[in-house]
């Protein structure tokens, strides 16, 4: 029951404090996920947030409910699920009514602009780390090369997110096997 408890408290506050919507969760979700609970490794949180971009529908669901299935079962996953659900749902309800009151007073819009930059921090933040990662795990060269590329996909060629995932994730996979076929060669001679 513990286990269903943290699960739920974890995603709550992922709800409670994700303002900006799914992008913006992520940071929280990997400091809940990875540092709080260690619920899974940040190489295996990484993967995760790979495919789930891949995936149709809101990043904080998916990644909510993929983790409470990992960690406790079916239960698990309805369990997250609802609770990063729960809050939007609440704070909707209250906040869309009281802030139509005061949505020209100057403190509501402050409140509102100085969130922006504290959601791109937090984003920065975990870039930094997975940029990190990929440097251990390819180097700096390829790791530049490939951001590189990346970048002039997304930003030039206007090409979604979900295909460069989804190719390299097949090359991913054609890579490993590769090198799986060019062991077990080098085992048999």
């Amino acid at each position: 029951m513990k286990n269903q408890w943290n699960i739920f408290i974890a995603f709550f506050r992922v709800g409670m404090l994700g303002y900006g919507g799914g992008p913006a969760s992520i940071p929280l979700i990997h400091k809940e996920v990875v540092d709080k609970y260690n619920w899974m490794s940040d190489e295996e949180f990484g993967d995760m947030l790979a495919l789930g971009n891949t995936l149709p529908g809101p990043i904080a669901t998916k990644l909510a409910g993929y983790i409470g299935y990992r960690v406790s079962g079916l239960l698990g996953m309805i369990n997250a699920v609802l609770a990063s659900v729960l809050p939007t749902i609440v704070l909707m309800i209250v906040f869309l009514t009281s802030l139509s009151a005061f949505k020209d007073f100057d403190w509501v819009k402050g409140m509102t602009a100085a969130v922006v930059p504290v959601v791109g921090v937090m984003l920065a933040v975990l870039t930094w780390q997975f940029f990190s990662k990929a440097i251990k795990g390819m180097g700096w060269l390829q790791t530049v090369i490939m951001s590189i590329i990346v970048f002039a996909l997304l930003q030039l060629l206007n090409v979604h997110p979900g295909i460069i995932i989804g190719v390299l994730i097949v090359l991913a996979l054609m890579m490993r096997d590769q090198a799986s076929k060019k062991r077990k060669e080098g085992s048999r001679s």
